[in-house]
């Protein structure tokens, strides 16, 4: 089973800009779909963004829409997320994830990273 290992979670301002990054312990090219969940304090799993192997096909929540982009880095075993015009409601363990072929449910998805803490403060 793939391990996945985020990093770049941190304290931000409120407009402020992150980017997560997501190491694979094995080819990226042989997952198809990887994807960014959220879980903020309270609340359920969220889908936020996923992408197929070759960054083709990508779709967004639309809560993160024009202001998230994800993508990968095959060579690198890496997938990021570069977060933009950060909102406090933005703050929450971010996770990423290798997905079936289908899906942005959380049960669509396998293999997890242990997240990253992003706070978004006003």
């Amino acid at each position: 089973q793939v391990q996945l290992v985020e990093s770049g979670g941190g304290l931000v301002q409120a407009g402020g800009s992150l980017r997560l990054s997501c190491a694979a312990s094995q080819r990226t090219l042989s997952l198809n779909r990887m994807g960014w969940f959220r879980q903020a304090p309270g609340k359920e799993r969220e889908f936020v963004a996923v992408s197929n192997w070759s960054g083709s096909s990508i779709n967004y929540a639309d809560s993160v829409k024009g202001r998230f982009t994800i993508s990968r880095d095959n060579a690198k075993n890496t997938m990021y997320l570069q977060m933009n015009s950060l909102k406090p409601e933005d703050t929450a363990v971010y996770y990423c994830a290798v997905g079936g072929r289908f899906g942005i449910r959380v049960s669509d998805f396998g293999s997890w990273g242990q997240g990253t803490q992003v706070a978004v403060s006003s």
